[in-house]
């Protein structure tokens, strides 16, 4: 079966919670990788999701401690956008104006 990955990185300016992450997120840069499989009986290329992780800091002692969470992707969304709109909305006029 044939797969692909996919890395992207999110800022959030602001805090941030996440379904199924039972404690509050910092700001902060966060890798996300989404891998997708293909569905080969098409006859043409078509991809389905099977899993996206976010990569956040462990819980630990250890600052270079990193813990994979799986996400939702429709909540990861939601959260960057929540997160850029309070950027937007806490902006000054002059920096929003065209």
């Amino acid at each position: 079966m044939t797969t692909r990955t996919k890395r992207v990185t999110l800022t959030f300016q602001h805090p941030f919670s996440l379904h199924g992450v039972e404690r509050q997120l910092a700001p902060g840069q966060y890798e996300v990788v989404t891998d997708e499989e293909m569905i080969e009986e098409l006859s043409f290329p078509v991809y389905r999701r099977v899993s996206t992780l976010i990569f956040l800091p462990a819980q630990a002692h250890r600052p270079s401690s990193i813990e994979m969470v799986n996400v939702d992707p429709a909540d990861l969304a939601a959260a960057h956008a929540r997160d850029r709109a309070t950027l937007s909305a806490t902006a000054p006029a002059a920096a929003r104006a065209p």
